[in-house]
């Protein structure tokens, strides 16, 4: 496909993406609509992290154009609508937290480092703990919850700052099943609220009632761009993988006070560079 780069909530043109001086993701076109619910998809060491770090500010662009909710990478002036969900599983400190302060430093940014939160902003934090099922676990220390609670932990962070585009790393690895299918159901409601999703991982199967589409990227290159039912094919692609269900709503921003929409048809992409 050819992306229009500016606008659309990502768009990638020519783009190559490293560390240091050396290309990772080298010659990159990516367009990704508002509203849209995207896997990328690729064995270990493909590149599809490094891109993923790319549309953060993470790695280095070394050619081409990237621009993120239409402003080239690391411009946009509103940091809080973009949310970041690391590969890490875990939330780690040396200070013991609870689940209630932890998401709270999502909602940061939104306000700046050195802005207290309102009202407003503490409803935003339990309306995010309770979107991934924690709401009675607010003031337990996050070390006390289990591998899978605290992955989605880290997603009710990511969610206090009300984003508009969502990047999840393998939010799925190393959690178990009902984890899985709970965090499936957090981010079927947040992509029915118009949030952009583009979710990074080697297997797209507990997420495939959520993510559309999909992109493979394989040394470095994208070698599929289209339905998710046919990324099972390519290098890369994984295995377990359900029939095209439609697009989310092109409404941006999670809300939860937002209604739960049936999503139009899906349009299915064209093969990408």
């Amino acid at each position: 496909m050819t992306p229009t780069t500016g606008e659309g909530a990502i768009g990638l043109r020519g783009a190559s993406i490293g560390y240091g001086d050396v290309p990772i993701v080298r010659e990159v076109d990516l367009a990704v609509a508002p509203g849209e619910a995207v896997a990328v998809l690729g064995s270990n060491g493909s590149g599809k992290t490094t891109l993923a770090r790319g549309l953060l500010g993470l790695a280095t662009v070394l050619a081409g154009e990237v621009t993120v909710l239409g402003a080239p990478v690391g411009r946009l002036r509103e940091r809080g609508r973009v949310g970041y969900v690391p590969q890490r599983h875990t939330v780690s400190g040396a200070a013991p937290a609870t689940v209630r302060e932890v998401v709270s430093v999502g909602r940061l940014a939104r306000l700046g480092l050195f802005r207290r939160l309102g009202a407003a902003d503490r409803r935003a934090v339990a309306d995010a703990v309770a979107a991934v099922g924690m709401g009675d676990r607010m003031e337990d220390p996050v070390a006390s919850l289990s591998g899978g609670q605290q992955r989605r932990v880290l997603v009710a962070r990511a969610l206090a700052a009300e984003p508009e585009l969502l990047i999840m790393d393998e939010p799925t690895a190393g959690v178990d099943a009902a984890s899985q299918e709970a965090l499936a159901g957090v981010l079927a409601r947040v992509s029915a609220a118009g949030t952009t999703l583009l979710v990074v991982t080697h297997e797209a199967g507990p997420l495939a009632g959520v993510l559309h589409r999909a992109v493979v990227v394989e040394s470095g290159l994208i070698t599929y761009d289209g339905p998710l039912a046919g990324a099972q094919a390519e290098p890369g692609g994984g295995h377990h993988h359900h029939e095209d269900a439609g697009q989310p709503p092109g409404r941006p921003g999670y809300r939860l006070d937002q209604p739960t929409v049936t999503p139009p048809s899906a349009r299915p992409r064209t093969a990408g560079a």
